[in-house]
C-alpha cells in the first residue's frame, strides 16, 4: 500500500531521491494469465536454476514494486512473475467491490501459481507485499501444496490498523463524490506536505499517477473493505507447517515493527528487519531485501 502515513509515525529513515524506485531497469517480459474476473498483467524474467517466485503487490500497488528486485533475483538463479491484482494498474476488474474480497484475490494467485506450478515442476516460493501478504497467506491457506515457502513482506497478522486505516476510511465518501480522480488529487495534496514525497523524482511521481488513476474504483473500496476487515489467521497459517519469512522495514508505518515481530513469534517463523526502509522495503532498499530473501529461500531448499 503506498498511501502517505499518518502525521504521527515514527522519523523514517532517508530515501535516495535519485533512487527511480518502480523504473528501475530490468529484462523482464510482460505477460497475461487468466484470474478469476479477467486477464492479470504480470512480469516474467525466464527461467531460472534455483526456483520460480511469484510476488503480489499490496493496495494501489501493482507488479512494479517489485522492478528493483527482477535483475539481481534473476542473476541469483531465480524466476521471478510479479503480477497486478485485479483492478490495479494493468489488470482490469469487475465493477463490484464484493469482487475484491481476500478470498476470491487469493483464487487469482492460485490461478497463477497453478500455471507456474505446471511450468516449473516444482512448489514457488509466494512473497505477498502489505495487502498483497493478507491475499497470498489466503492462497496458502487453501492451496498450501503449490508453495514451499511464503514470505510476508511487510503485512499483518489481521486487519490494518493506525493512521492509514483511518485513511482508508476517509475513501468512500471520496469515491461516492469525485471517483478515483478525486481521490488522486486528495492523495497528492497530503503527499506535497510529506518531505520524502518531495523528494521523489518527478519521472516516479508521473508513474505513480498514472498507475493510480488506471485502478478501479470498485477494486479501491472493495480492497479497502478488505483490508479493514480481515480476521487473525495467525494460528491457521502456522498449522500449515509451512516455511514462512516476515520481513518488514526498519520504519513500517503501516503494520508496526512491533506488530510484525509479534507475529512472526506466533508463527515461529524467520523474522528479518531491513535496514533503511519504510514500507516497501523492494523499492526503499532492494539490495537489503534480496540478500534476505536469497538466504530465506536457499535456506528452505537446503
Amino acid at each position: 500500500m503506498v498511501l502517505p502515513g499518518a502525521p504521527d509515525s515514527p522519523a523514517p529513515p532517508a530515501v535516495a531521491p535519485t533512487d527511480l524506485r518502480q523504473l528501475a531497469d530490468h529484462d523482464a517480459s510482460p505477460r497475461t494469465f487468466e484470474g478469476g474476473a479477467g486477464p492479470l498483467a504480470a512480469l516474467d524474467t525466464g527461467p531460472g536454476a534455483e526456483g520460480t517466485v511469484l510476488m503480489v503487490a499490496g493496495y494501489t500497488g501493482s507488479k512494479e514494486d517489485f522492478a528493483p528486485l527482477l535483475a539481481p533475483l534473476s542473476a541469483a538463479g531465480y524466476r521471478v512473475v510479479a503480477i497486478d491484482q485485479r483492478g490495479q494498474y494493468e489488470s482490469p476488474g469487475p465493477d463490484d467491490p464484493a469482487r475484491y474480497s481476500v478470498a476470491e484475490l487469493a483464487e487469482d494467485v492460485v490461478a497463477v501459481a497453478r500455471v507456474l506450478r505446471e511450468e516449473s515442476g516444482a512448489p514457488l516460493h509466494l512473497l505477498g507485499h502489505s495487502f498483497g501478504g493478507l491475499v497470498t497467506r489466503a492462497a496458502v491457506l487453501s492451496t498450501p501444496e503449490l508453495f514451499g515457502s511464503f514470505t510476508l513482506l511487510g503485512s499483518g497478522p489481521a486487519q490494518l490498523t493506525g493512521g492509514r486505516a483511518e485513511l482508508l476510511d476517509h475513501l468512500a465518501p471520496l469515491l461516492d463524490e469525485g471517483g478515483v480522480e478525486l481521490v488522486h488529487r486528495t492523495m497528492e495534496q497530503l503527499a506535497m506536505t510529506d518531505p520524502k514525497a518531495q523528494a521523489v523524482p518527478a519521472p516516479t511521481r508521473e508513474f505513480y499517477a498514472r498507475r493510480f488513476l488506471r485502478n478501479s474504483g470498485a477494486g479501491l473500496r472493495g480492497m479497502a473493505d478488505a483490508m479493514l476487515g480481515e480476521p487473525d489467521r495467525v494460528e491457521e497459517l502456522r498449522a500449515t507447517g509451512m516455511p514462512v519469512l516476515v520481513a518488514h522495514g526498519e520504519a513500517d508505518d503501516a503494520w508496526l515493527p512491533h506488530v510484525q515481530e509479534e507475529m512472526a513469534q506466533r508463527l515461529g517463523a524467520r523474522h528479518e528487519v531491513i535496514e533503511d526502509s519504510i514500507h516497501s522495503p523492494a523499492v526503499e532498499n532492494p539490495a537489503a531485501t534480496v540478500a534476505v530473501l536469497c538466504d530465506f529461500w536457499r535456506s528452505v531448499t537446503a
